[in-house]
């Protein structure tokens, strides 16, 4: 299995942007005594600053099994934001809709904080997330005016879909879209009647397609009030974040919606 690199990531995200979630906190303690090597590596890029830090044992051996995460700023009156693990800076001034590369952190438990870029005072989120052998997307949802401020720990499906067909996951964290249909023009209803903060998976046949949001209605036949041309490629797993305001006038950010689809491997 191959994943995107930076310069496919930020092709598939359409942003100059793309933010790196640091190997921070690694090791669980293990035996004490042994001696440790910490190499940190720093990186600016678009204004936002990725920090990398690898933790190795004598050995050379990473400590523990490990998890692939990525993180996703997806909450549209938040501002930008830096992102602590263990309370080591992970990510710095991660603007609305960046998503990052998988980077491995160890399974286990581990403290997420969240805070006001500039301002490790100013937490809005801090909690503890534990990680299996799995891949994640912690995703930043919901809108600290209204409190619904949270962060989706998504558990990813990133297995092989097959050589012609793709896997594409919906992530509706728009908070005035209500529950919505995800339709094909001519062509099949993907995901039906998804709530706010929910996800799920359908799987297509590779090929160009148009993507229609509709208000939910009992025969997917709502109004279509947003359309984006996706394609997807054979073997592939993508992510889609249908995020912003479909009326970002009466709302406190002026977030339009906007559909933002990621590569998440491919086969």
């Amino acid at each position: 299995m191959s994943r995107p690199n930076r310069r496919q990531m930020l092709a598939a995200v359409g942003s100059a942007l793309t933010i790196g979630l640091a190997g921070c906190g690694a090791g669980d303690g293990g035996d004490g005594g042994d001696a440790t090597e910490t190499a940190t590596e720093t990186e600016t890029m678009g204004g936002m600053t990725e920090t990398e830090t690898a933790t190795e044992t004598e050995s050379g051996m990473m400590n523990g099994d490990t998890a692939n995460v990525r993180a996703a700023h997806m909450s549209p009156d938040a501002p930008n934001v830096d992102v602590y693990v263990d309370g080591d800076a992970a990510l710095t001034d991660v603007p609305f809709r960046a998503v990052s590369d998988y980077l491995e952190l160890p399974t286990g438990a581990h403290q997420v904080t969240i805070t006001q870029a500039g301002n490790m005072d100013n937490a809005v989120f801090d909690q503890e997330v534990t990680l299996e052998a799995e891949d994640y997307t912690l995703v930043a949802s919901g809108e600290l005016g209204e409190d619904t401020f949270e962060v989706l720990v998504l558990v990813d499906d990133n297995s092989d879909p097959g050589g012609d067909m793709s896997r594409l996951r919906a992530v509706h964290v728009s908070p005035d879209a209500g529950p919505v249909d995800i339709t094909v023009s001519a062509g099949p209803v993907l995901f039906d009647g998804v709530p706010f903060k929910a996800s799920g998976y359908a799987t297509a046949a590779a090929n160009d397609y148009t993507v229609q949001i509709r208000p939910d209605t009992s025969g997917n036949d709502g109004e279509v009030v947003y359309d984006a041309d996706v394609s997807l490629n054979g073997g592939t797993v993508y992510t889609a974040f249908a995020s912003g305001y479909l009326s970002p006038d009466d709302e406190p950010a002026d977030e339009a919606f906007e559909l933002t689809v990621v590569q998440d491997a491919s086969y």
